[in-house]
């Protein structure tokens, strides 16, 4: 059939199945619960429009947050988008007040905007929790990080759907989601340095990202948020090469980093979500053998394929290889955590020398002889907390 319809055409819409839909549609706009409306552009798209792109419904920003603060199961695909809009608004305002002084294009525009469309189309299931305490169990000494990956799924992309994309663009887009790492290849002095500094800001951390997820976080897990992005969009300004806010503007800019920080005590790392993270960890490295994991993610056509339900994957699997996964999962379901001990804050004088605790130095400082724990009774996470820029004051760059 050609078509889908009712007697009542007026009351219910007409679906054509004989046009392919990306044909259909050159550009769109959605509504998104924190900014408004959104006005997609036709080559993001072509992006959008791809499974890979739409494997991020399946990536909740927060990970396993959800299993406490139940409101938190918004996905990494709202937050891209989210920050695609947030990033082509900070360059149409550069563009409109000092286009002209600075040769911004609707180019530049372009490149931002994809650039904050695309910054975390390499996240694994689980967001952080997987690079960063599942990999490293599995993989020895692991460098991969989400920020590579999304390079390497943005040229699997463009090869897979053929999308016409001018080759320079992509590369400035790849620059800017690595312009916060360490695999970063910019100099200051670098053409419009600036711009690279709106998605993922590595000088001084105030960036769209974090504009867009510390909204987004705070309101899905009912707390409150008095940090206004709009104020500092409106106030900023290039100067010698680097986006800069006036002095007045200091105190909205410690909220940022100040309300990064308390979502980090109160949310990220609550003790009962590190606890159901350790267990979710833990099931995953039980059933890596047997899924092979860990051998996905070099591959992006294999990548692709992981999000969250591979703990479902696990959960409904009849294999005996997974039987010691599924049980720690069945755990979670029924509420029967690992148990929270204690915690320590370091003082600020030792913090400079400290050395991460290890479950074996909890188990050398057993006192008591009736209870006697071994190393795999213990997990314990290291939490660092800080303003985005370690022991530097964000303010001072």
């Amino acid at each position: 059939m050609g078509a889908y319809c009712n007697e009542d055409l007026g009351s219910l819409p007409v679906y054509s199945s004989g046009a392919p839909t990306n044909e259909l549609r050159f550009s769109k706009h959605v509504y998104d619960n924190v900014h408004g409306n959104i006005y997609l552009d036709p080559l993001c798209l072509k992006f959008i429009d791809t499974e890979q792109f739409q494997r991020l419904r399946e990536l909740k920003q927060l990970g396993v947050t959800n299993m406490v603060y139940p409101g938190a199961v918004h996905s990494r695909f709202e937050h891209s988008l989210g920050v695609y809009w947030l990033a082509g608004e900070n360059v149409q305002r550069l563009k409109t007040f000092q286009g002209m002084e600075l040769g911004i294009d609707n180019y530049d525009l372009q490149t931002v905007r994809l650039a904050g469309l695309l910054h975390d189309i390499g996240h694994g299931p689980f967001s952080h929790m997987f690079e960063r305490e599942f990999l490293p169990k599995v993989i020895s000494g692991s460098q991969w990080s989400h920020e590579l990956m999304s390079v390497n799924m943005i040229d699997h992309m463009v090869d897979t759907h053929n999308i016409d994309v001018d080759a320079q663009m992509l590369k400035r887009v790849k620059d800017m989601i690595l312009a916060s790492t360490e695999f970063s290849q910019l100099k200051s002095n670098a053409e419009k340095r600036f711009l690279y500094d709106i998605v993922a800001n590595g000088r001084n951390g105030i960036d769209v990202d974090k504009f867009d997820y510390i909204v987004r976080d705070s309101r899905a897990c009912g707390l409150g948020c008095n940090f206004q992005f709009q104020r500092l969009t409106e106030m900023m300004k290039v100067i010698d090469n680097e986006i800069c806010y006036p002095a007045k503007e200091y105190r909205n800019v410690h909220k940022l980093f100040a309300t990064r920080a308390d979502l980090y005590r109160t949310v990220y790392t609550h003790p009962k979500v590190k606890a159901i993270e350790l267990m979710i960890v833990d099931a995953m490295v039980k059933a890596n053998s047997f899924l092979e994991i860990s051998s996905m993610i070099n591959d992006p056509s294999e990548y692709w394929k992981l999000d969250d339900t591979i703990l479902k994957t696990i959960e409904i699997a009849p294999d005996p290889e997974l039987a010691e996964a599924k049980e720690l999962i069945l755990r979670v379901r029924r509420r029967q955590l690992y148990q929270f001990c204690n915690e320590y804050a370091v003082p600020k004088d030792k913090i400079d020398h400290f050395k991460a605790v290890t479950p074996q130095d909890i188990i050398c400082s057993q006192k008591h002889q009736s209870l006697t724990l071994k190393e795999e009774d213990i997990a314990v996470t290291n939490v660092k907390i800080d303003l985005a820029r370690g022991r530097q004051n964000p303010l001072e760059w």
